[in-house]
């Protein structure tokens, strides 16, 4: 079933919401700010432009993260807390079975977790602190990178959705200019259907495509923390380290208000 954030809706109903008022309060003509043509020529211009900027796979993963951004975000202090509690259990495993313990206590979701299961293999083939340190810090890096490109796509689209704005506004005018001999009533008319392209383009880059943007990046540098703590946790393993050196250690990086005791598990 699918879980709504409410805050990321809440947000865009008042964004929306703003608008309408503005319009309603200020005219009785609401039409007049409908045009499908200069929708389509916003959003089809910005899909085309992200397409020749970006591979086509990469452009579809951040169309589809675009309704990922309405849905409620898991990683938060309780649940690292939880992770860090798991990390300082994994070495009392280690200490008293080897790191081969670690593999029996693994849960289905942490089976799951990329970073963990990489964690735990680099532990049973026997490799020092050092090297796992290296080996699961290039394994953050390189995911958090992989993922950083949707949001670097988003913020793409929101600079390509003004340009199409603008370009539409500048056909408008012309088509306007072309026809102001003939009919100089419709000069109005015709400028405020060229500006409608502008409204579309601005209205989607600061309520839908920028936000996004910085939803996407904040969420991605969460779990990055996450698993820098995790692969910390993991190198100390290794290095043999006791629970208390391990949850200090771990602690350092954390909200005081959220730092682990053992003596308390």
């Amino acid at each position: 079933m699918f879980v709504i954030s409410f805050s990321t809706l809440f947000g865009i109903i008042i964004g929306l919401s703003l608008f309408v008022y503005a319009i309603l309060s200020s005219t009785d003509n609401y039409v007049m700010f409908i045009s499908i043509s200069s929708f389509l020529l916003v959003i089809g211009g910005t899909l085309a432009a992200t397409m020749i900027s970006y591979q086509g796979r990469y452009v579809v993963k951040t169309l589809i993260s675009l309704l990922s951004i309405v849905g409620p975000f898991n990683l938060n202090a309780k649940s690292i807390f939880g992770d860090v509690g798991r990390i300082i259990e994994f070495s009392s495993i280690a200490k008293k079975q080897g790191p081969l313990g670690i593999e029996k206590v693994l849960t289905e979701k942490e089976k799951k977790d990329p970073l963990i299961f990489f964690g735990v293999n680099l532990l049973t083939s026997g490799y020092n602190g050092k090297d796992v340190r290296m080996m699961l810090e290039d394994a953050v890096e390189s995911h958090f990178e992989r993922k950083m490109v949707q949001a670097n796509i988003l913020n793409s689209m929101s600079t390509f959705c003004p340009a199409f704005g603008m370009i539409g506004t500048l056909v408008g005018l012309v088509i306007m200019f072309e026809k102001m001999g003939s009919d100089i009533g419709a000069i109005g008319k015709g400028m405020a259907l060229a500006l409608l392209t502008t409204l579309y383009g601005v209205l989607m880059t600061n309520l839908f495509f920028k936000p996004a943007s910085e939803k996407v990046r904040q969420r991605e540098e969460i779990y990055r923390f996450r698993n820098l703590l995790i692969m910390e946790g993991m190198a100390m393993i290794a290095d043999g380290k006791d629970s208390l050196t391990i949850q200090d250690r771990l602690n350092s990086f954390m909200d005081p208000a959220v730092h682990f005791k053992v003596a308390k598990g």
